[in-house]
């Protein structure tokens, strides 16, 4: 009964404009971050440990525009996964370094596409699938109901999804080999044996090494490429930008720090929310967390 009144839910929100869904969500930002202990203490402790802003003024500010572009983050899925992708796609208003997706494809050696939980995450798969085949890695959630939503919304145009296991992993390098484009969440906390701890906002985080391992085995082309929430529901900014990775240096901590740069540009816009510095089941913490 729950999953037929949120199917239904998200079907009536996609009728509604992105301005009003951005509206919505803001909303629903504020009240999440005044009813629940646990992610207001998460989203506070994890802006304030990044060291972003300068005073308490500044602090309150970011922190208040995180919460609604928290909440806009989930409205908004109605809207992507939902509505046409023909109208999904259209609300790219503007891309910029689109030519290093053309000349990764071009290269036939492959592309990976990363995407940190900053802006719309999910508009850069959807925005990709319409030109180039894309298969992007992602963890089954929790909840049946939602999992049916989500591959329904992210598998429109050219795109796929690849479990996170050591099938999704064979899949991935599949489409590598054929010259095609993969996209992974780099700042995904993996499970135990993925990842290893490098410093993020000062912070040791547990990080994939999974993403250095795929460029360095199959010689593919790899990016950043984000997707910039436009203020009042205009629409989004694409970013791409091209990454050179030294294979001799620690890969996962080159990631983290392009990451840093990239979300110190707009840091309302990261997912401050998320569980980045958790200690996964299995892996033995750091001793300086």
């Amino acid at each position: 009964m729950t999953s037929f009144l949120f199917r239904n839910l998200f079907r009536l929100l996609a009728l509604l404009s992105l301005p009003t869904l951005h509206r919505l969500g803001t909303a629903l930002g504020y009240l999440s971050y005044t009813f629940s202990k646990s992610y207001a203490s998460r989203t506070q402790e994890n802006l304030h440990n990044a060291r972003l802003v300068q005073d308490g003024h500044q602090f309150a500010a970011l922190l208040k525009q995180t919460v609604a572009e928290a909440g806009k983050s989930i409205t908004e899925l109605a809207w992507i996964w939902t509505r046409p992708h023909s109208d999904v796609c259209a609300a790219v208003t503007h891309v910029e370094g689109w030519q290093h997706i053309v000349a990764g494809q071009a290269a036939g050696t492959g592309l990976i596409i990363l995407t940190p939980h900053w802006g719309s995450f999910e508009m850069i798969n959807a925005y990709i699938a319409q030109h180039f085949p894309i298969t992007s890695l992602y963890r089954a959630p929790k909840r049946a109901w939602i999992e049916t939503l989500m591959r329904n919304g992210r598998q429109r145009g050219l795109a796929k999804l690849a479990s996170a296991d050591v099938s999704g992993v064979r899949t991935l390098l599949k489409a590598l080999k054929r010259g095609e484009a993969i996209g992974l969440l780099p700042d995904q906390v993996p499970s135990n044996g993925e990842g290893v701890w490098v410093d993020f906002f000062h912070r040791p985080a547990y990080t994939m090494t999974l993403s250095g391992r795929l460029a360095q085995n199959s010689g593919a082309a790899v990016v950043l490429a984000y997707a910039e929430r436009l203020p009042a529901g205009a629409g989004y900014h694409l970013h791409i930008q091209p990454l050179s990775l030294d294979f001799a240096q620690s890969v996962p901590l080159q990631i983290n720090q392009a990451l840093e740069q990239v979300i110190a540009t707009a840091p309302a816009q990261y997912l401050w929310s998320y569980n980045r510095y958790k200690v996964p089941s299995g892996v033995t913490a750091p001793t300086h967390l």
